[in-house]
């Protein structure tokens, strides 16, 4: 490690210290000090890591960052960001704009008894006890560089609380803004908790108004009881100069349902991962992703589920399109631990690329250490097919249109497996707007 590249981090960590506006428990504090101490000695990643060889982030991350501001736009460029974030507007909304709960341009409509959604800020200010029991249970930061670095500037996010044997009917949508100029840093953490029998969909929206890149640094613990179920989908909409980083973590017990929907568009670089610990028997987790960059864009998808414990079951279907000279690294990795007999896994990745100079590097990792089980995983990479244009282009369709109805087709794939509407009408709009498929 470069001490140059983290130096910038060292001067913000000891004023945010003495700035941060909110009120800190011990137990928090101690939490952000072994967080620092962690990152700094890690520090920035680089390519002789295995985990982080296709994707050079040491330019972007060393970059002199500054915590963000509350927002000082005009109140019509907020609203407009709002507005192109907006999905449906019955849904639970909690707006974040630099990384700070916007209340006034948040919805929160009657919930369920006992259903809690508010900023962390309100969370640890009226029910330390509850966050502290949720924060961090199975986050390490061993080899979580900026998870680390989450953890050791946490200030706001959305907790999410729901009890046993409760539905939450409306879909919760968490939007994060990144307005103004400069290269500016947030680093948002979402708590969300649901109780045996409970059922939820959670939706995170990621978009930017800036002219300079600046850099969200994201981390979301989900912890679903028994028989719990959750639907989580994220889309990923920042600005291109951006720099994107997100880590989700799952932690799921007995007889619970996980679905997990990614969808990338945006920044110049974004890496996006996903862990998922099946602690308990008769679990089902599902894992969907979309990448489509364009230009110059590196999009990195990494997901690991660990089986833990017998008769669980673990699907997973990642996509890419790639155009231009656009970069696209995936890695899945499967653990099969001896404990996790009658295991059922299956793993997909599949590329296409639209350019000559499009790159994709896919390593799926299928580890098993039981002896009956059923797991299957595999990597594809190609082109459009030649057949297929010459079939539509026989029945009068003009090439271009060909080309994006097989793209399109492709895509939709994943976008048909996203059960909330207006979430997946959302999706198909992209697809088939100009500014949704690769320019051809």
């Amino acid at each position: 490690m470069i001490a140059t590249e983290t130096e910038t981090y060292q001067e913000q960590y000891g004023k945010f210290l003495l700035e941060q506006t909110l009120s800190t428990p011990t137990w928090l504090s101690d939490l952000r000090q072994r967080g620092f101490k962690k990152f700094m000695g890690l520090g920035i990643p680089t390519r002789r890591i295995e985990d982080w060889r296709f994707t050079n982030i040491a330019s972007l991350a060393g970059r002199p960052y500054h915590l963000s501001l509350p927002a000082s736009l005009a109140t019509s460029q907020i609203e407009e960001l709002i507005e192109r974030a907006t999905l449906d507007r019955d849904f639970y909304r909690l707006v974040f704009v630099n990384g700070h709960y916007a209340d006034e341009w948040s919805t929160l409509h009657d919930s369920p008894d006992g259903v809690v959604i508010e900023s962390l800020v309100t969370a640890v200010r009226d029910r330390s006890a509850a966050v502290q029991k949720h924060f961090g249970r199975r986050v390490e930061f061993d080899d979580a560089t900026f998870t680390a670095l989450n953890t050791a500037f946490v200030s706001d996010g959305a907790f999410i609380q729901v009890p046993d044997d409760a539905l939450v009917a409306r879909s919760i949508h968490l939007v994060y803004l990144s307005v103004g100029d400069g290269h500016t840093v947030t680093h948002p953490r979402n708590i969300i908790h649901l109780g045996k029998n409970s059922k939820a969909r959670v939706i995170e929206s990621y978009l930017g108004q800036t002219s300079s890149g600046y850099f969200t640094n994201a981390v979301t613990e989900l912890e679903l009881d028994e028989s719990a179920e959750l639907d989580h989908h994220k889309l990923q909409h920042e600005q291109l100069g951006a720099l994107h980083i997100a880590m989700t973590h799952v932690d799921q017990k007995s007889s619970s349902r996980f679905r997990s929907h990614y969808f990338s568009f945006g920044a110049a670089l974004s890496r996006n991962e996903i862990r998922c610990a099946l602690d308990g028997e008769q679990i089902e987790a599902t894992l969907n992703g979309l990448y489509m960059p364009t230009g110059e864009q590196l999009m990195d998808c990494r997901t690991r589920i660990d089986h833990l414990r017998p008769h669980c079951k673990s699907y997973e279907l990642y996509k890419g399109v790639l155009n231009d000279r656009s970069k696209g690294v995936f890695n899945g990795k499967i653990f099969v631990h001896q404990d996790a007999q009658k295991t059922d896994a299956k793993q997909s990745n599949q590329a296409l690329l639209l350019s000559d100079d499009a790159v994709v590097n896919t390593k799926p990792q299928l580890e098993i250490y039981a002896d009956d089980v059923r797991c299957t995983h595999g990597a594809t990479i190609g082109e459009l097919d030649e057949k297929a244009l010459y079939y539509l282009r026989s029945r009068g369709i003009p090439l271009e249109l060909a080309r994006k109805m097989l793209i399109f087709a492709f895509a939709n794939d994943v976008v048909l497996s996203v059960d909330v509407p207006a979430v997946r009408q959302h999706l198909e709009s992209i697809l088939l707007s100009s500014h949704g498929l690769p320019n051809i």
